[in-house]
């Protein structure tokens, strides 16, 4: 099959159907897996998700067929592509009505499982110092991207639509900003041991 999708004409076509039916059972497969985070999607609009699904990992495989390096099978390889477009779909349907608030109010929301009452306080002043510099040491676009995806748990796609960003340049706010957080710990004398 890869042959023929590197190719022309006929053989090609024939394979670009395949390949699409492929993805489009595994796009079936994954919206199934994750019913009833879609209970209160209609038959059809599953079956819509389900071709946008394949259709988006047609387009990503056809840019990356040079990328295949035979590791595993071609289909196996590219069912992989029809799951992940499935799984973004599903995360954002569960999160469309849904608004992201991004209050500062919400920054006590971080937990704490201390032991003893010793450890309790060190965490406690610990948290005091993170959400201080929640709000101090971070850039808007830091907090905003920090709060979000680790206290709010919003999907990192999800996020990426909603700010008209994308994946990686979130990622690198997280990382920037859990970076600028532990270096103002570090310099105030914070045990960072526990946060991972």
């Amino acid at each position: 099959m890869l042959a023929a999708l590197r190719g022309e004409g006929p053989r090609h076509e024939e394979a670009v159907r395949e390949l699409h039916a492929l993805l489009l059972r595994a796009a079936r497969f994954e919206l199934g897996r994750r019913a009833s985070a879609l209970a209160q999607v209609r038959g059809e609009d599953r079956e819509d998700l389900a071709l946008q699904a394949a259709d988006d990992a047609f387009v990503a495989i056809m840019g990356k067929l040079d990328g295949f390096r035979g590791e595993s099978r071609f289909s196996t390889w590219a069912y992989k592509f029809a799951l992940y477009e499935a799984a973004v779909r599903v995360r954002r349907r569960a999160w469309q009505h849904r608004e992201v608030v991004l209050d500062p109010a919400l920054w006590p929301a971080l937990g704490d499982h201390a032991d003893g009452p010793a450890a309790r306080h060190e965490r406690a002043e610990l948290l005091t110092a993170i959400r201080e510099l929640i709000g101090s040491a971070l850039t808007p676009h830091q907090r905003e991207v920090l709060v979000a995806l680790t206290i709010q748990d919003v999907p990192i796609d999800v996020l990426a639509e909603r700010l008209g960003s994308t994946r990686g340049a979130l990622y690198k706010a997280l990382h920037d900003a859990r970076r600028a957080l532990r270096s103002h710990l570090a310099a105030a004398g914070h045990d960072l041991a526990w946060i991972a």
